[in-house]
């Protein structure tokens, strides 16, 4: 696992999240089979501070580091937050309008104030050049230089720190873009380039720009993000490998996120997908609802048959009116409900919970750092659920006087109710729109989420879990070891993993193998060449099937044998399977035509197991305190320190089971064991 540089050899293994209130991190050294975990309040003004505070805190020599492994919201925020660069467009001749327009469906259609996503680049800066290709590859008028020069004079003129190049057709036969390609970078030296064809071959003009754009609008900033982080991380004395978290839950080089940074826009939620899918497996659960709670939002996503569930593409910034983006990513459903989420009273007199928060700076009430609107973490710590003195192990006290006079000031007063009764309410309007997000990757999905187990992580995850699975009665919760730092271990189980795709249109019965053989073989020496290896390499075959006649698209697995026997009958018949799983019917008499292929390539990296615990110690708690719970009163409730349970221990609630990072909740209808590995195993009581 480790590698010898400098006669050292390197042992720690470090995974670092930041998120929208902390920077988590963890590590585990290889050697002595330790943890380390630290917490530090997010940096906004400059993300690598909160990192190198994190890794400050654990005592640990960064020269012993080997990985570092790191997910970051710096993609997405700079999107979302229009503080990209200024972006020319390049596209063939009598295309330029192609981006402006988009599609014209319009998914509110009763909305007064719908507006269509806004554009990164203006008309103006959207130059068209003279080139034409078809559809098959073929070239129809050949690159005219000149035009090129041209647009490049414009872009240049009007000052754009980064061009997208995206030619029509250009994912059939990528040598016009390459030639564009060279001729701006010699044109404008200082500017960040993106090709179409580097980030995305497939067809449909609109999401393929699209795709191109954000890759340009974000490039500058996330690469000098990462250029950034490298540097500081030389100036401690790390010496290892960094790996950059993407969106489809593999790893990449750095060199290769500061190409394809549009890759990683979710890079830090997938991580806690992909722990809560190996912890699923480890405990003999392949089928997991990963539930993901921050101090910003709530996240869930499906985890079947040990897989995560995987979309081609997604809208940044909401289906109506963001732009889209075609990569893999890891489907998560996402809440504005979050520990730091405001409770308010709107205008009509009713409560409302999120989606706005209070954030880093300043934080709920009770971090005591000039916060004055009560949220749900200030709700949980009135309601002694989260205990005053137990915060990140006692390092940051909180204010619970602070927290229950603005809670009765602003939200109980006002209602005319207790302070108690505003803060359940608060709790209890998160949880019905936390379980909404539940609901949407399960239930709207076709699954029942009796078949799941819920794996609840985040500083919030663990204390809202058990009454979240309550609503979708679904029976068994499963709080993993470190759940405040559950996104950052989930990079450290992560494999490197490049999605490559071609678009190749024909009917499946009459499609050509030798081409498409010719096609994967290219795909999966490229995917060789992103990895920088050839061992230790699997690569997936998959191709995009839909019936004739059909919008969208399935991805069928497809093994080497069907793929050398040219198996057109096993493989429409996996299709036919596949769409009477999702659909519930499928149509054997109707054609079926390919669209894409796809290919999955993941490059295997040491896995980190989890140790076995401690068997030894008696089982006692560690004091009482009042909580309040759903029903009743203030009840005594017996707090445990999670480092001193051990494997077989079993606690029926009510309970609270305090830890560094987050307190889990033990309802009085509930019990929970203790796992060899650790994980608090729930079983839910009453369903409501």
């Amino acid at each position: 696992m480790g590698e010898l540089r400098e006669g050292k050899k390197l042992v720690v293994f470090l995974a670092v999240d930041i998120g929208g209130t902390f920077t988590d991190l963890i590590a585990f050294d290889d050697k002595s089979g330790r943890f380390y975990q630290a917490k530090s309040l997010t940096t906004p003004r400059n993300h690598v501070d909160g990192i190198i505070d994190c890794i400050k805190k654990t005592d640990l020599d960064p020269g012993t580091i080997n990985q570092l492994v790191h997910g970051s919201t710096t993609a997405i925020n700079t999107l979302i937050e229009r503080k990209g660069a200024k972006v020319g467009l390049i596209v063939t001749r009598g295309t330029r309008d192609v981006y402006a327009i988009g599609r014209g469906n319009r998914p509110e259609a009763y909305n007064l104030f719908f507006h269509r996503p806004k554009p990164l680049v203006p008309r103006h800066l959207t130059v068209e050049v003279n080139e034409r290709l078809l559809a098959s590859g073929e070239v129809r008028e050949k690159l005219d230089v000149a035009s090129v020069k041209a647009a490049c004079d414009v872009l240049a003129k009007a000052g754009c720190d980064a061009v997208a190049v995206c030619f029509l057709h250009s994912y059939a036969n990528p040598e016009h873009e390459q030639e564009a390609g060279k001729i701006v970078e010699a044109a404008l030296p200082k500017a960040y380039v993106s090709l179409s064809h580097q980030i995305l071959r497939e067809y449909r003009e609109y999401e393929r720009t699209s795709t191109t754009v954000v890759n340009a609008y974000i490039g500058p900033v996330v690469g000098g993000y990462v250029r950034n982080l490298q540097s500081r991380l030389e100036s401690i004395g790390f010496k290892g490998e960094l790996a950059i978290m993407q969106s489809n839950g593999g790893v990449m080089a750095p060199a290769t996120a500061i190409g394809r940074p549009v890759t990683m826009m979710e890079s830090g939620p997938v991580g806690g997908i992909i722990a809560a899918a190996e912890i699923g497996r480890a405990l003999g659960y392949n089928n997991v609802v990963s539930f993901d709670m921050g101090g910003t939002t709530a996240k869930a996503s499906l985890v079947r048959d040990g897989e995560a569930t995987m979309s081609e593409g997604y809208y940044v910034g909401g289906y109506a009116s963001g732009h889209p983006v075609m990569t893999p990513v890891v489907d998560v459903v996402e809440v504005g409900a979050g520990g730091g989420s405001i409770a308010s009273i709107d205008e009509v007199g009713a409560l409302k919970v999120g989606p706005q928060s209070s954030g880093a700076e300043p934080g709920p009430v009770c971090y005591g750092r000039g916060g004055t609107e009560p949220t749900i973490t200030d709700a949980n710590v009135v309601l002694g659920r989260i205990g005053a003195n137990d915060f990140l192990g006692g390092e940051m006290a909180l204010d619970r006087a602070a927290a229950t006079k603005q809670m009765e000031d602003r939200i109980a007063k006002p209602l005319k109710i207790s302070t108690d009764e505003a803060a359940r309410a608060i709790v209890q309007i998160a949880i019905a729109k936390m379980s909404l997000a539940v609901r949407e990757v399960s239930v709207e999905k076709g699954y029942d989420p009796r078949d799941f187990v819920l794996v609840a992580s985040g500083g919030g995850g663990p204390p809202h879990a058990v009454a979240i699975a309550r609503e979708l009665f679904i029976p068994t919760v499963i709080v993993p070891r470190f759940p405040g730092h559950f996104s950052a271990l989930g990079m450290l189980m992560a494999d490197e993993r490049h999605d490559l795709v071609r678009t190749y249109l024909a009917e499946l019965g009459v499609a050509d193998f030798d081409r498409i053989r010719t096609t994967a073989a290219d795909m999966i020496e490229e995917a060789y060449r992103l990895l920088g290896r050839r061992d230790g390499v699997n690569c997936q075959i998959l191709f995009d099937l839909r019936y004739v006649g059909q919008e969208f698209t399935l991805p069928v697995p497809v093994t080497p044998e069907q793929l050398a026997k040219s198996d057109r009958k096993a493989i429409r018949q996996s299709f036919d399977d596949l769409h009477e799983q999702r659909y519930a019917h499928h149509a054997t008499d109707e054609m079926v035509e390919l669209i894409n292929i796809r290919l999955v390539a993941l490059g295997q990296r040491s896995k980190l197991a989890l140790p076995e615990m401690a068997k030894e110690g008696t089982l006692a708690p560690r004091e009482t305190r009042k909580v309040v719970f759903d029903k009743g009163g203030a009840v005594d409730c017996p707090v445990y320190d999670r480092l001193k349970l051990k494997p077989g221990d079993k606690v029926k609630g009510p309970a609270v089971v305090s830890e560094y990072a987050s307190t889990t909740l033990i309802h009085p209808e509930d019990s929970f064991s203790v796992a060899n590995t650790g994980e608090l195993i729930i079983t839910v009581g009453q369903a409501k």
